[in-house]
């Protein structure tokens, strides 16, 4: 379990170095400015838990990541930490670039506490996963980024960590490798192994996180599901910089019935209604994989917009992104209209997906892509087939078999 309570760190920012020296002396008067990175954030993770930690940069991850693991003091609060904890943060923190690879994995596991015969079963293991090949001979520091985070990882993986805490080093990483890590990430979260982890890959939180936050700004804004946590982060990267109300949901969204998962925007048009329709043209919330499907949106206008763009958004049950478009994307420009103007558009699309529940999220937005009314989720579906194949596309297959001729020794 990693418990933490009332962590806060405190910055002192001086313009010059000699303020620092001067603020020492006895009247020196005050001569820095207090940054606060991380202010009264409370987490609870349990045993075998993923946890996710999103936000935009600058906003006190990286922070939190280092006094969770040990590297930083919090200013206030404490962090509660049972088990071995292995962290792979900034690229470039733990090992000696004068060291070949190989020394350095020695020299980290035995920091963790791993005797050496322990690490020397372990090196096979370590240097296959990491693929480096000859380099784990050479001296890091001709390592690329790459080959360094490869390494890392591995070794931060196979020293039998019971909480593994990793921040945004992976995305230096090939696909391969990136594929390889969120393997491994399953096999240690299926051996009760809790991982803490920062990233910007919204999709990847989704995918394999069962709780997370979103920090800015050092405060926690939202905390609980995935899905949810990463609707309110997107809400407010997508939101103008000018801070502007969230709309509130107008009675024709709450009679038809509508329930998003989160609304924002700067509430210069709003979506009044919203059908999901089969291929007989009538509402439903059940599709047959690969039956066509009309989206109809409609929209109503307060601001005058030269270039109004309306787009939807098909995920997963637990948020995976399957498709997404706009009107500007398909090359359907809207008229400009004026306040009081009212649009209805239609988007019909295939639905060759596999049978499971997805969600149906939709948008009005500036050429920009700042929002001006954003549901989540405002609709779930379910597509249904007589035959479950694995992932969310229903692709057309054809299969051929032939006799393969015998080749002698």
């Amino acid at each position: 379990m990693l418990t933490a309570r009332n962590l806060s760190k405190l910055y002192r920012l001086y313009d010059r170095p000699v303020d620092r020296l001067r603020e020492s002396l006895p009247f020196g008067g005050r001569r820095h400015q207090e940054f606060w990175a991380l202010r009264n954030v409370d987490l609870e993770i349990a045993d075998g838990e993923t946890f996710g930690i999103v936000g935009p940069n600058g906003g006190g991850k990286s922070t939190l990541l280092q006094i969770l693991a040990g590297i930083l003091e919090p200013t206030t609060g404490r962090v509660v930490a049972k088990g071995r904890v292995a962290a792979l943060l900034e690229l470039g923190a733990g090992f000696n670039p004068e060291f070949s690879g190989r020394e350095n994995v020695y020299i980290n596991g035995e920091i963790l506490g791993l005797p050496r015969d322990e690490i020397d079963q372990k090196m096979e293991s370590i240097e296959r996963f990491a693929g480096i090949g000859q380099f784990i001979e050479r001296p890091v520091k001709t390592y690329s980024s790459g080959m360094y985070v490869r390494l890392a990882f591995s070794t931060a993986i196979h020293v039998d960590p019971e909480i593994l805490i990793v921040d945004e080093a992976l995305a230096v990483g090939d696909a391969v490798f990136a594929n390889r890590c969120v393997a491994k990430f399953e096999e240690l979260k299926s051996s009760g192994v809790t991982i803490v982890f920062v990233s910007h890959d919204m999709g990847l939180v989704k995918q394999i996180c069962d709780r997370a936050i979103f920090l800015e700004g050092g405060v926690v804004q939202a905390a609980g599901e995935p899905k949810d946590v990463i609707n309110q982060y997107v809400g407010k990267v997508l939101a103008p910089e000018t801070e502007t109300p969230e709309s509130e949901p107008s009675p024709e969204l709450e009679a038809a019935d509508l329930d998003p998962t989160h609304r924002h925007g700067d509430g210069q048009s709003q979506i009044t209604a919203l059908e999901l329709l089969g291929a007989d043209g009538e509402p439903t919330r059940t599709l047959d994989s690969g039956e066509r499907a009309t989206i109809r949106i409609r929209v109503a206008f307060e601001e005058e917009q030269p270039s109004p763009m309306i787009g939807v958004l098909l995920r997963t049950r637990n948020g995976l992104e399957v498709f997404g478009t706009n009107t500007s994307i398909e090359q359907a420009d809207l008229p400009a209209v004026q306040p009081g103007d009212e649009l209805e558009v239609e988007f019909e699309i295939a639905c060759p997906l596999t049978p499971q529940e997805y969600t149906l999220t939709v948008a009005t937005q500036h050429p920009s892509g700042h929002s001006q009314d954003w549901l989540d989720d405002a609709i779930s579906f379910q597509v249904l087939a007589e035959r479950r194949r694995a992932g969310v596309a229903d692709l057309p297959v054809e299969v051929r078999v032939r006799s393969a001729e015998r080749m002698d020794g």
